[in-house]
């Protein structure tokens, strides 16, 4: 009798220690790739939401808000992991210069009860902050047009 308890123990241990090592594996592996995919997901929303007919004219990249705001939760939508519940936040979007910064929050398969019975899990934040930074183009227009003070054409919007 002695030594079944002791065998269930046993068990019972490694039980524990298979969910503990799984549950700070998919922790430690879910922050890590919740970073890659907001960087690579940000500066792919970023260069799809550059305003090419600003660019043109003034030689300055400028991003649009709304198509920068759409193209990433598109393409975070595409390539997120369904098992999570996941909040966006961005917190800056500047058009020019063109600078964003997203906050993700994503939670964890570990949920405990509170004392009302609700299931609270861990939360993993993910904070990027991203600026498009290029070479601009030179052109005689560009110069004349950034250094005239009537020019309304390349003034940002305000």
């Amino acid at each position: 009798m002695n030594k079944s308890i002791l065998a269930v123990g046993i068990i019972f241990l490694s039980l524990i220690a298979l969910l503990l090592i799984n549950v700070l594996t998919n922790y430690s592996t879910g922050s890590e790739l919740d970073y890659y995919l907001v960087k690579e997901t940000t500066d792919a929303a970023m260069k799809d939401a550059i305003d090419m007919s600003y660019y043109w004219n003034c030689g300055i990249y400028r991003i649009d808000k709304e198509k920068f705001v759409e193209s990433f939760l598109y393409r975070f939508a595409d390539n997120v992991d369904i098992t999570r519940d996941y909040k966006i936040g961005f917190y800056d979007i500047n058009e020019l210069p063109p600078k964003v910064s997203v906050k993700i929050d994503s939670l964890t398969v570990l949920s405990v009860k509170d004392q009302q019975g609700n299931n609270e899990a861990a939360q993993m934040s993910t904070s990027y902050d991203a600026i498009l930074e290029t070479t601009y183009k030179d052109d005689t227009f560009v110069k004349n047009s950034l250094n005239d003070a009537n020019s309304d054409i390349c003034k940002p919007n305000k």
